[in-house]
């Protein structure tokens, strides 16, 4: 049997996407939830004057604070690799293995510092929800794939039981 091929074609849908293919928002906002405190805590930055001790500050008072750094610039994990001059670290953010000077350097050096205190943004929790959506942006491909499985499903299911 020929098939016309052109005319299956016509057939193909503009896209597949389902108004949650776009954000997963369920995860993005529980992302945020898990150091909404914190980030509260580090809010108390934003406009300082006086960034780099009042940041040590609050690491020593609240060494929680400093799991919320690597979200700030993007990255999910708590280990960010470094290269300078100087050589190569790895900063982790879970497990603390520098002294607070180091960790001043390093929101110094990667821009986090201007950030805050230049008043660039006016709240952390609402930076983040930004950045947990562009991250999620990425597991678009992988809802993507269930969208398509679910459309191929449905057709099928659709199309009866196969005749033999």
């Amino acid at each position: 049997m020929m098939r016309n091929f052109n005319l299956w074609f016509r057939t193909f849908r503009e896209s597949i996407a389902t108004y949650s293919y776009y954000i997963d928002f369920e995860k993005v906002y529980a992302n945020v939830d898990r150091v909404k405190v914190e980030l509260n805590i580090l809010n108390s930055l934003i406009g300082s004057k006086n960034i780099k001790d009042e940041f040590k500050a609050i690491i020593q008072k609240y060494p929680d604070t400093l799991k919320c750094i690597p979200i700030l610039l993007a990255v999910r994990g708590s280990e960010i690799p470094i290269t300078d001059k100087s050589g190569s670290f790895i900063f982790d953010f879970a497990q603390p293995a520098f002294t607070l000077d180091q960790y001043s350097e390093f929101m110094e050096k990667s821009g986090l510092f201007n950030l805050l205190s230049n008043h660039l943004i006016s709240n952390l929790i609402d930076y983040v929800t930004g950045v947990e959506t562009g991250l999620d942006s990425n597991g678009r491909k992988n809802r993507g794939g269930h969208l398509m499985e679910d459309l191929v499903e449905m057709y099928i299911q659709k199309a009866g039981p196969s005749m033999k």
